[in-house]
């Protein structure tokens, strides 16, 4: 195979992944921890029930926390375990791509045998262990699974289909997260998390469609998104997302729920954080790695900080 060639704009994306591919042994970079912080949804249901009068009598005691850790580990060890039979899948093509070529197994770092062992480990492990939990969150876990594997070998190789798996991934992570535990979750809970994953995966393509534009290697679903509609689509879905959650804490059922109409005073933090992360994608080329960013943008980190201290101080005075 002859030399890569690596667009301008993903040479710096390429020494980052370098350095992060030198530092971490290959099995663990092959898990990609990072992208766990994905499931930090799966909890959500409980701190929302939490503060629900009808139903924090649920909560009492350690085994709910118990029972939301142990969902967030049956969907971290899926997790792995598919980015694992994907990159088996796709190593080929990841050979040919300037930063995908750095992964593991695209890159002869980690063997065919030692990879297809720790994704069979990591899947009967995550559902073996989500025997313990309530069946409605088994039916949950084994839906995601069933449609991760639907997205790897077909669906993700078909544009804007792809990014709808992916926000339907993130309500079924939440959805499950309310299942363990045996609690309601709002529809428009779970409307936010389809919308605002949707928004994240649509800045992603965006990026890569950027990034790649004067290369003939890319993913294939890219072919079929055209950069300035992904421009009029981030848009939509970002004002979608916000009056959605404004909605959300002024509904009557979450006024009733919560004692409170003050939820309205974090609409600012939501509006402000979609607004430095459409500025970070646009102005600093920053959309290829959400997990990434949320990790490590000082002012995103702020902005969330300030979004729990806001709702933690409006349930404090209920």
């Amino acid at each position: 195979m002859g030399a890569v060639r690596i667009p301008p704009l993903a040479e710096r994306a390429v020494g980052r992944s370098r350095v992060i591919a030198v530092r971490i042994p290959a099995w663990l970079h092959a898990l990609r921890p990072a992208q766990w912080i994905k499931n930090s949804i799966v909890p959500a249901a409980y701190f929302f029930a939490w503060r629900d009068p009808s139903q924090s009598a649920q909560l009492q005691g350690e085994h709910p926390l118990l029972s939301e850790g142990l969902a967030v580990i049956c969907f971290c060890a899926l997790s792995s375990a598919v980015y694992l039979i994907n990159d088996l899948r796709d190593r080929e093509a990841d050979r040919a791509h300037p930063i995908k070529r750095l992964r593991p197994l695209a890159a002869g770092t980690l063997s065919l045998s030692t990879a297809l062992a720790l994704a069979g480990g990591l899947a009967a492990s995550s559902l073996l262990l989500a025997c313990v939990l309530p069946r409605t969150f088994s039916l949950l876990l084994v839906t995601y699974a069933l449609m991760q594997m639907a997205y790897t070998f077909l669906l993700k190789r078909i544009a804007y289909v792809d990014v709808f798996i992916i926000a339907i991934g993130f309500v079924l992570r939440a959805a499950a997260g309310a299942a363990a535990i045996t609690v309601r979750i709002s529809p428009w809970l779970l409307l936010c998390t389809f919308l605002l994953a949707l928004f994240l995966a649509l800045c992603k393509r965006r990026h890569e469609k950027r990034l790649l534009e004067d290369s003939e290697t890319h993913r294939e679903a890219l072919g079929g998104y055209d950069r300035q509609l992904l421009d009029i689509q981030i848009s939509i879905v970002a004002s979608a997302t916000t009056v959605c959650y404004a909605i959300y804490t002024l509904a009557p059922e979450t006024i009733q729920r919560f004692g409170t109409n003050r939820l309205g005073f974090t609409v600012p933090f939501v509006l402000f954080g979609l607004f430095r992360y459409l500025s970070l994608v646009y102005q600093q080329d920053e959309g290829n790695r959400p997990e990434k960013v949320l990790l490590t943008d000082k002012i995103l980190i702020i902005t969330v900080l300030g979004f729990l201290a806001t709702a933690w101080g409006v349930f404090l005075t209920v």
